[in-house]
């Protein structure tokens, strides 16, 4: 590749866009390859090493997708932008998914293109500096602990799609490790040497989540004394997470919406738009989809963020994750502490594996850290777990074996849920803030779980 220009195949069948993409590309400097078959664009590529292939997605013979799948299987390092008609949004989706690397929609704009192909063959020159450097190229997934299949699918997942630009949604109940996950999919792409910059849209006021989001210039509202970047502008060139991205008003979301479809946004009273390079991680503890149906988010915005989606179940359905990531907690906690910590006792590893984990991994995580420091011997027993003001059960395992008759879990785990949450807010005095930080979860969060669960109380305090 000589500087930012590269080799580049355009597929299609219909000979004039061969043509128009071809003459637009060489205007450019780029080396361009013609092909309206897939076999022989697969041979293009493998004789000529290209860095990205511009296809279509409806061909006769083999379709666009089947040549993806073989493109990803055979030259994985190659880019794909592929290109789709109104009506396929479905198809392009699933190319995403398949690995592509951007998608763009006929008729598309030349000045569009050129854009994506700049942007993509930087992409592919950082890769390569990666492999030279030994630095990461495939999907970090080192601090995803565990081995239940759940864990292994979404490792696999990371791995296939970290490099490509594709918007990924990652669902699951707080403490689950969303944002690690988010940060496998940063630390695994392309972007790898970018900033990765995360923004909790819960933990702002509406009239303040615009600013954070898209920054603003001064004087644009009362103590605004200087102008000031958003995240998006902080983000550029990597990764940004939204988290919580379901506490987001509808007039945010409108205006999100307009920054992944055109990427450009305006600062909170600016009149010049600003044009940035980002890649869109959301993640929620929420049922989005459910929200669309009761028109609290809206449904343009939803698929547009759902292009990969990710769900992370909590730790009460995979048990089998607990000890490794008990052992895993155990190092680190030990090894900061300065303490000779080195095992569970039998009892404690029973209790370990009875817990429910309400909070799931981030409560495990905080269990863990408590009982070192508690702990002044080489091995942590059950009352270091639940702590010196706690009640030691005496037989925690066999608390939670499924009764002769059968039961319905999920109403046993409503009662667990609802047990817990009404435990905390009676020792924090009903004040919810105080019950969320010693559940481990955000205030939006507690107040949702108390409205879900019909906990009653008049003085209930914020």
């Amino acid at each position: 590749m000589d500087g930012m220009r590269g080799k580049i195949l355009v597929l299609d069948d219909e000979p004039a866009i061969r043509k128009v993409l071809g003459a637009v590309l060489r205007c450019e400097g780029h080396q361009v390859y013609e092909s309206g078959d897939g076999a022989e664009a697969l041979d293009i590529v493998a004789r000529e090493g290209c860095d990205l292939v511009i296809q279509d997605l409806r061909m006769p013979g083999m379709d666009g997708l089947r040549f993806l799948a073989l493109l990803k299987e055979r030259h994985p390092e190659v880019l794909s932008i592929v290109i789709t008609a109104f009506g396929t949004w479905e198809t392009a989706v699933e190319a995403m998914r398949l690995g592509a690397y951007d998608h763009v929609r006929k008729p598309f704009d030349t000045d569009e293109i050129r854009t994506l192909v700049a942007r993509a063959v930087e992409r592919r020159a950082l890769y390569r500096r990666l492999k030279e450097q030994g630095l990461p190229g495939g999907a970090h997934v080192g601090d995803m602990v565990g081995n239940s299949p759940a864990i292994r699918a979404v490792a696999d997942l990371v791995a296939r799609v970290a490099p490509t630009d594709s918007t990924v949604l990652i669902c699951g109940e707080t403490g689950t490790g969303k944002e690690m996950v988010a940060k496998a999919f940063h630390y695994g792409s392309m972007r790898a040497f970018e900033p990765f910059v995360a923004v909790n849209c819960g933990a702002f006021p509406e009239t303040l989540l615009e600013s954070e989001l898209f920054g603003h210039v001064r004087g644009a509202f009362t103590g605004a004394v200087a102008d000031r970047k958003g995240v998006f502008e902080l983000a550029d060139r990597g990764t940004l997470l939204l988290d919580e991205i379901g506490e987001m008003s509808i007039q945010t979301q409108v205006k999100l919406l307009r920054v992944l479809e055109t990427r450009t946004f305006k600062p909170v009273g600016g009149m010049k738009e600003r044009t940035v390079d980002v890649r869109l991680i959301a993640s929620t503890n929420r049922d989005l989809a459910a929200m669309v149906r009761e028109k609290q988010f809206r449904e343009d915005l939803y698929y547009r963020l759902n292009v990969i989606p990710v769900f992370l179940p909590p730790l009460r359905e995979r048990k089998e994750d607990i000890p490794l990531l008990a052992g895993h907690f155990l190092a680190r906690f030990a090894s900061r502490a300065g303490k000779r910590t080195v095992r569970f006792s039998e009892g404690a590893m029973s209790w370990l594996a009875a817990n429910p984990w309400v909070g799931n991994v981030r409560e495990l995580e905080n269990c863990i850290e408590r009982a070192v420091a508690l702990c002044d011997g080489d091995t942590i027993e059950v009352r270091h777990l639940v702590g010196p003001s706690a009640p030691v059960p005496r037989s925690a395992p066999r608390e939670f074996r499924v009764p002769e008759g059968g039961m319905d879990l999920e109403k046993r785990m409503e009662e667990i849920e609802r047990a817990y949450v009404t435990d905390a807010l009676e020792r924090a005095g009903w004040n919810l803030t105080r019950a969320a930080q010693m559940l481990g979860l955000s205030f939006r969060a507690i107040r949702y779980k108390v409205r879900r669960l019909g906990i009653e109380r008049r003085e209930m305090i914020p």
